[in-house]
Formats: structure tokens, sequence, C-alpha cells
């Protein structure tokens, strides 16, 4: 008796129509596709599109970089994960942990988010932890070594572990808007874009320009609704508001 027939590999019908490059993946990019895989897999995802209007808080955010030097500037990304920790103590819901083997939903009581960082090797997350006790300041100088530490040395599994909730932005690389991936066993996920100014009507009929950020929460349908979802962004709107005034 023969054994089962191999058919070609990928490899082989790819470069049957002309020159091809093996290029393997490093070892983040592998891990990142399996984790992936999985979670788009195994949770069911809803994303939910919104704009944030961060006028007042652009605004705020360049009068305090006014006297800083470049390399202490306030990032936009440190204001957003102030204002979703916010967010995440008035709605603690998204900031939980889903086990759908005991039906329950773990509420965590701290507050440690993930941050989406772009690297030569690949995409990791760094966790920045007690987001909810830091201020503008320490988050921005904190995502900037995570963003640092990640692109040259590498982070180590305990600065990329114990996250609640993360933030995946784009900053100025562009895009209206994606569907991240949430990141088990995290319920759900923020995705940011590029920035835009865009005409609003303003209050006395006329029209006005506004700096409108473009957002997408991507989260576990099983742990978290619609309903749910567009008071998360009425919640970080108001954050935003609030922080622009603090």
């Amino acid at each position: 008796m023969t054994g089962p027939v191999e058919g070609p590999t990928l490899a082989e019908v790819v470069s049957s129509y002309g020159d091809i490059e093996s290029k393997p993946l490093s070892r983040i990019q592998a891990f990142t596709a399996k984790a992936m895989s999985r979670n788009w897999s195994t949770i069911p995802h809803v994303t939910h599109f919104d704009s944030m209007d961060m006028t007042a808080l652009e605004a705020a955010r360049r009068r305090a970089n006014a006297d800083r030097a470049p390399e202490d500037r306030l990032s936009p990304l440190a204001y957003l994960l102030k204002a979703v920790a916010g967010v995440l103590e008035e709605i603690p819901r998204f900031n939980a942990a889903l086990d759908p083997a005991a039906n329950t939903l773990l509420l965590r009581k701290y507050v440690n988010l993930g941050v989406a960082i772009d690297t030569p090797a690949g995409l990791v997350v760094g966790v920045v932890r007690g987001c909810d006790k830091l201020s503008i300041g320490e988050l921005s100088a904190q995502t900037k070594a995570l963003g640092e530490k990640a692109r040259s040395k590498g982070l180590s599994l305990t600065e990329m572990s114990g996250a609640g909730f993360t933030v995946s932005s784009l900053g100025n690389l562009g895009g209206d808007g994606f569907t991240p991936i949430i990141n088990a066993p995290e319920v759900a996920i923020l995705g940011v874009s590029r920035m835009n100014e865009a005409p609003r009507r303003a209050e006395d009929g006329g029209l006005e320009w506004r700096s409108l950020l473009p957002v997408c929460l991507s989260y576990d349908h099983r742990a978290v609704n619609g309903a749910d979802a567009g008071r998360f962004m009425q919640a970080l709107q108001a954050q935003v508001d609030r922080l622009a005034t603090d």
C-alpha cells in the first residue's frame, strides 16, 4: 500500500508564478499571529465607531507644552490614557476579565492599561500600571520610556502583562478607523486613528473648525452590549472635556 500523496507547499505554489523571497516571521510576530488568531476566532467582536472632539483638550495641551523642552512635552496619548482610566472607574465592566467556564465577570479594582507599540520586530503591548493614580506628566513619561525600550532592548514579560484594557493608537499614520482585536482575557480595546480638522455648526449658526479624533471600541459581546459601548463613549468625551479645564 502506498501512503497519502502530499501536495505542493504554499511556497512551491507561489513561486511557480515568479520569483519570491522567503522571510521567517520574528518570534514576536509569530507569537502575535497565534494570539490574534485565537482571540479573533473565540471572542464575538463588535466594534463601535465614533469621534471625540479634542479641540479644547488640544488647546490645553499646547499651553502645557509651551514652556517644556521637546523631550518633555506631553503626548496626546497620555491625555487619552488618563481619560480612559477615568471611564474605567465609572464603568468597571470594561475593566474586567471574562471567565466563560465559570460564567463570571471578574471586575478589576486596579487600572492597568496596555499600550500597543510598533517595533522593528513586530507589534507588542506594554503595560502602564496604576494609570488612575498617575499624572499626565507621569503617563507621558512612562509611555515614552516603554516605547523606547520596546524598540531598542525589548520588553520583559512582566512589562507586557497585567493589562485590563488596551489602547492601540495609529497616531499620525492615518486612517479613519479600524477594528482592533481584543486581547483576552480583556473584554474591550480602544483603537485611535489620526486626528483631523472638520467644520461643525457653531452656536451662532455659523461654522467653526474642530479637532476630531476617530476612535473605535471593539468589545466582547458576551460581556458588553451596544448600550454599554455608547455610554463608554459619552463618558470618554466627558473625561476629555474635564481634562481640558483642569
